[in-house]
């Protein structure tokens, strides 16, 4: 995950995601660097970590995705004893990243809430 620090650098932070009832959730913990960089500003970009396409067919990858837009904080209903602070993202942009069939390009798929859907393919 990235987000802004207090000087406006960008700080990277891994993190755990959730889906739950189709939102992206995130949770973190009191007093943690990112949580402050959250509040401070909410803007953050997130991505998926993935393997190397597999050699034998490249097209089987699952790929990358990226999501960026800006967390709203949200009460925990189901564990509201615990000390964790949880956000929904509301996603501004989804970049999905592939390798093509054949596989001599990419596919890369976005959403962006201004464009909409647009797919690319790039050799």
């Amino acid at each position: 995950m990235a987000t802004v620090r207090q000087d406006g650098s960008p700080r990277i932070s891994g993190i755990e995601v959730e889906f739950s009832d189709g939102d992206v959730v995130l949770g973190m913990m009191p007093g943690s660097v990112k949580l402050a960089d959250l509040r401070r500003d909410p803007r953050l970009a997130l991505h998926s970590g993935s393997e190397d396409p597999p050699k034998e067919n490249p097209s089987e990858w699952i790929g990358d995705a990226k999501i960026a837009g800006r967390v709203v904080e949200v009460p925990d209903l189901e564990r509201p004893l615990e000390s964790a602070h949880h956000f929904r993202v509301d996603i501004d942009e989804v970049v999905l990243i592939r390798v093509g069939e054949p596989a001599d390009h990419l596919v890369i798929e976005s959403w962006h809430e201004g464009r909409g859907y647009q797919r690319r393919d790039r050799k």
